[in-house]
């Protein structure tokens, strides 16, 4: 039994929660939280009252053994390397870091402390998204794909009126790419690994957030374009089109479902996914945790992902704190 601590206290922890206790791998242990009030009242629907809202002293804690991370992006890196420099295996929300750099580096520690690190990309993990990559060889040789995640945010509203929501902190290192455009250029380089080439344009705000690009990603015989937006909304279906038919998604970041069209025929593919995906990551991290090993695939396709986000931001002019 693995015996977890998270650190956040939002709705998407409350989520990952949810899917480790679902699993019968994990204990609640412990939680970090900026105050001990927020940390308190969070604890009280799992019953963990064991709360923490110093760093050091959550990091030297022996209550726990494995560490759930989902602060703000820009304090993956500092929070994940203090913790693994203190034996702790950590899950890290994606984005794994601000940078490639401090991705490497947070790999780099964990192997020299011989613990686990995993990134909590939960859409390769996902039932559905093992029927899709096997699929790819009914359709023939990939000739072009096209992949979108575009959803207005709340967030957006609250900039206009004049606030000055996380979401769109570079601070933070924030923003539509590493938010929602993550997911595509993940599957694309869990698909089909790392692009030659990289072209990117994006919109920014004044805060020097993005809230909106496209990318095109270069492989040998065919282009993945994607498109990705917090301040508009798309209905558009990603697809992946070959010289013998297509695979069409409409939710590539949950993949729960699948329509792949030949000249011959059109089949629905997908079966039934857990509606708390997340429960795929957990069974995942456990089974790291529990062999104390890491895969090398899962590492390079980590430190990939975190070379193309930092090569877009570039082309884009999205400008980080850790990147000086």
């Amino acid at each position: 039994m693995i015996n977890l601590a998270i650190i956040g206290t939002s709705s998407i922890t409350e989520k990952f929660i949810d899917a480790a206790l679902e699993t019968n791998k994990y204990r609640l242990k412990a939680i970090f939280s900026r105050t001990m009030e927020k940390g308190l009242d969070f604890g009280k629907k799992y019953h963990c009252s064991l709360v923490f809202d110093d760093l050091d002293e959550f990091a030297k804690s022996n209550d726990f053994d494995s560490v759930y991370i989902a602060s703000p992006n820009s304090l993956h890196a500092p929070y994940a390397i203090k913790l693994l420099k203190h034996g702790k295996n950590v899950i890290c929300e994606k984005p794994l870091s601000s940078n490639y750099a401090l991705s490497k580096k947070m790999f780099d520690v964990a192997k020299a402390n011989d613990v686990v690190l995993f990134e909590a990309f939960k859409t390769p993990y996902n039932p559905n998204f093992k029927i899709l990559k096997d699929s790819l060889k009914n359709v023939g040789k990939i000739r072009s794909a096209f992949f979108s995640f575009c959803r207005y945010s709340s967030s957006y509203q609250e900039y206009l009126e004049g606030k000055s929501p996380n979401v769109f902190k570079p601070e933070l290192s924030s923003g539509s790419l590493m938010d929602i455009g993550y997911y595509m250029v993940a599957v694309a380089v869990e698909l089909w690994g790392k692009p030659s080439n990289t072209q990117a344009f994006g919109h920014l705000l004044d805060s020097g957030a993005d809230t909106n690009g496209q990318v095109i990603l270069e492989y040998d015989d065919f282009n993945v374009l994607i498109k990705h937006s917090k301040v508009s909304n798309s209905f558009l279906s990603s697809e992946i089109q070959g010289e013998k038919g297509s695979i069409i998604i409409p939710k590539l970041n949950a993949v729960d479902e699948i329509e792949i069209k030949t000249k011959d025929a059109q089949v629905q593919k997908g079966g039934l996914q857990n509606k708390n995906h997340m429960v795929y990551e957990a069974l995942a991290f456990s089974e790291r945790v529990e062999s104390s090993q890491m895969k090398e695939e899962e590492i390079n396709r980590s430190l990939i992902v975190s070379e193309v986000l930092t090569e877009i931001r570039k082309q884009i002019g999205v400008v980080f704190p850790d990147d000086y």
